[in-house]
């Protein structure tokens, strides 16, 4: 009792109750302000963990000394007067009832405040999000199935037109990760989950899938398929057919299977997979490596329309990123083969629109493509996201935000519905919204796409100094590329200069555009313009964002700016 009254007279439990509150209050607020500023997630952790080092401390500091209204000093020159001490007690009595003040102001704040880049809309009840299904086999040699499986689901459901069905890109990002259904439910913004699993037993496989409401984990329907392994495509079918029942919607037909996406082939399949991941990796390597998936595909089935698709699309990115116009001519030659072998096909017809206005500056052609594809699959996220950008290439801007917030919604954790909607909303004025989606995906590293639409947000929107931080993992040219643009607007001439020079010396190529978008933006006209020629002369598919790119806007009343806009076939 008398060690316990010492304490009290020294003020050390007043000390220790204030350094909890206060680190309870600025962990609150690292908590809050960390996503703002693009903070890793450990950042608080540790600092909780240093704070508990630190708090025996801080009470040894408390027993020796006392702060007065003198200053600090030991304890042995104040104790003598009580006055001081009940002064100093009072003091910090009030900090004390602060920073608890402080700190449940924040946690309210938490609790009821909606977060920045949180979905304020409510979710639809007739969304839904496919997850990989499970393999659950013994061997565990059936997941090239599992997740054919899931794909096939998913792409059944999306011909539905009353079901918002999220991309396959977002879904299957949670593979592998030991995430509940209300996490992933949250981040996907679903109202009802489909999840399942798949096991063999020498020729026949018992598929499991249920329906489960994201709200409070419902199990609304469930279901146990046992089946010979020749005929899986009809038991997705079956599937497909109870969980739209099961959502009480009412169709105007039942889903069918495109047979242009299916092969027998079960090998060939699992190729055209990993095709799929590659792809949704974003970078030149991983195209041409999914490229070659595709490709191992068709070999083994020269029917299968959905890898015909997939070489084009990867083809058609990598002549994007290289400027290279021959890889677009053949990327466009086996566009034009998928369609001939399936007539009407949306996926083909997106992907030859986008050869058509990245390369070749059809508009009329390309506009006809995504209408035709978006009639045959009101759902086709490419369609939907390379529509919008059409739209504003035609300089119909705010028409074009609408459809490409739509493919993100169906796409949320997508590369590429993600850094499509970022480049319409920094052209539209909405740098600083285009910065926060392009950090929260987290695909900066992998994308060169996104790493591109970052860097010119941050610098639109008054944050330049983040952007060598915010590429630090980005590919080469992208951090060349953010540091020719951020070191101008941080004042820095020589130093932009000597990124740009690098930059050219390595990418002209392929960054021609992007090239003459810095000197434009830095007051060098004459020099912008020789750039942009070369952007033609190599059909370089940045042309198609000149009406829209704010960093063109010093160019505009320019006589050559609209020679170009002519040249381009677009409206002036």
């Amino acid at each position: 009792m008398r060690f316990f009254a010492e304490l009290q007279r020294r003020n050390v439990i007043r000390a220790g109750v204030l350094y909890i509150g206060a680190v309870w209050a600025l962990a609150q607020g690292i908590a809050q302000l960390a996503p703002v500023f693009g903070a890793p997630d450990w950042v608080t952790k540790w600092f909780v963990i240093a704070a508990a080092i630190g708090f025996p401390f801080w009470l040894a500091f408390a027993w020796v000394y006392e702060w007065t209204p003198q200053g600090l000093k030991r304890e042995s020159e104040v104790a003598a007067d009580a006055s001081i001490v009940r002064a100093t007690g009072r003091k910090m009595d009030r900090a004390i009832i602060a920073v608890l003040a402080i700190a449940v102001v924040l946690l309210l704040a938490e609790r009821f405040v909606p977060h920045r880049g949180e979905a304020s809309a409510p979710v639809a009840e007739n969304s839904i999000a496919v997850l990989p299904f499970v393999d659950m086999s013994q061997a565990r040699d059936q997941e090239y199935f599992s997740d054919g499986l899931s794909e096939e689901l998913l792409d059944l459901l999306a011909k539905v037109p009353q079901l918002k069905v999220i991309a396959r890109t977002s879904s299957f990002s949670f593979k592998g990760k030991n995430l509940d259904i209300a996490q992933i439910a949250h981040q996907l913004g679903v109202a009802t989950i489909l999840e399942g699993s798949v096991r063999k037993s020498g020729n026949t496989l018992r598929i499991t899938a249920q329906l489960i409401r994201t709200s409070d984990s419902v199990h609304l329907w469930s279901d146990t398929y046992d089946r010979e392994l020749t005929d899986v495509f009809k038991v997705q079918d079956e599937i497909a057919g109870a969980v739209v029942d099961a959502l009480k919607l009412k169709l105007l037909q039942a889903p069918t299977v495109s047979a242009a996406r299916l092969t027998d082939n079960t090998q060939a399949h699992n190729h055209y997979l990993l095709g799929q991941e590659l792809m949704a990796r974003g970078s030149i390597a991983s195209y041409r490596e999914a490229a070659a998936e595709y490709q191992r595909a068709l070999d083994l089935d020269q029917n299968y329309v959905a890898a015909i698709v997939g070489i084009a699309n990867a083809q058609a990115a990598v002549a994007d990123l290289t400027g290279d116009a021959a890889a677009a001519d053949i990327a466009l030659h086996t566009a034009d083969r998928a369609l001939a072998a399936a007539s009407g096909n949306p996926d083909a017809l997106a992907v030859r629109a986008w050869l058509r206005m990245q390369f070749l500056w059809d508009w009329a052609g390309a506009r006809a493509d995504y209408e035709a594809a978006l009639e045959a699959d009101p759902n086709a996220i490419d369609a939907m996201r390379r529509y919008a950008w059409l739209l504003a290439a035609l300089g119909r801007l705010p028409e074009a935000i609408a459809p490409a917030r739509r493919a993100h919604e169906r796409d949320p954790m997508g590369t590429e519905s993600t850094w499509a909607l970022g480049l319409l909303l920094t052209g539209s004025g909405k740098a600083a919204e285009a910065a926060d989606l392009m950090r929260s995906s987290g695909k900066a590293a992998s994308s060169e796409y996104v790493g591109l639409v970052l860097v010119e947000s941050l610098v639109l929107s008054g944050q330049a100094a983040d952007v060598s931080a915010a590429t630090s993992a980005s590919a080469p040219r992208v951090q060349l590329l953010g540091a020719a643009f951020a070191e101008h607007a941080l004042g820095r001439a020589d130093a932009s200069t000597r990124a740009l020079d690098e930059l050219i010396s390595h990418d002209a190529a392929g960054m021609a555009y992007q090239i003459a978008d810095v000197y434009a933006w830095r007051g060098e006209t004459d020099v912008a313009f020789r750039w942009l020629e070369t952007a033609y002369a190599q059909h370089d598919g940045g042309l198609t964002t000149i009406k829209f790119d704010p960093f063109m806007a010093p160019l505009r009343a320019d006589p050559r700016y609209v020679a170009l806009v002519r040249k381009l076939g677009l409206p002036e």
